[in-house]
């Protein structure tokens, strides 16, 4: 294995900085991937591989990434959840990693729901 030189460190600090960046709290926005099996065999690892290339390209770093199980809708994957500070999570179904992308531009850097994708406004709740 060949020596790692400054700047191999100096990138791999970078790389792990906007990690630390998208994982943080203190995001005004927060998207989850649902990455059950049946996400994943749906294609949930190329809607997630995406987001995170238009967030890099896009330089935002406001934006939380996380992941969850299966939402329950199998049938329905990939799916992912998208939160806006202040405002009611949406969940999307049938996911793309071209849909992912126009997501990302309209709801999140836009705030605007893109109701053709959207299977619910608001979070499931108990009574």
């Amino acid at each position: 294995m060949p020596k790692l030189t400054i700047q191999d460190l100096q990138r791999m600090r970078e790389q792990a900085k906007q990690t630390m960046n998208l994982r943080s709290q203190n995001a005004r926005a927060k998207v989850t991937v649902h990455m059950g099996t049946c996400g994943i065999s749906s294609g949930a690892r190329e809607v997630m591989a995406a987001l995170l290339a238009e967030i890099e390209g896009s330089g935002t770093t406001d934006v939380m990434v996380t992941t969850a199980g299966c939402a329950g809708l199998c049938s329905r994957e990939p799916m992912a959840t998208v939160e806006l500070l202040g405002e009611a999570p949406v969940k999307y179904v049938d996911l793309t990693p071209a849909k992912m992308r126009k997501l990302f531009h309209l709801h999140v850097l836009g705030k605007k729901v893109v109701v053709e994708y959207a299977l619910a406004v608001g979070s499931e709740t108990t009574a």
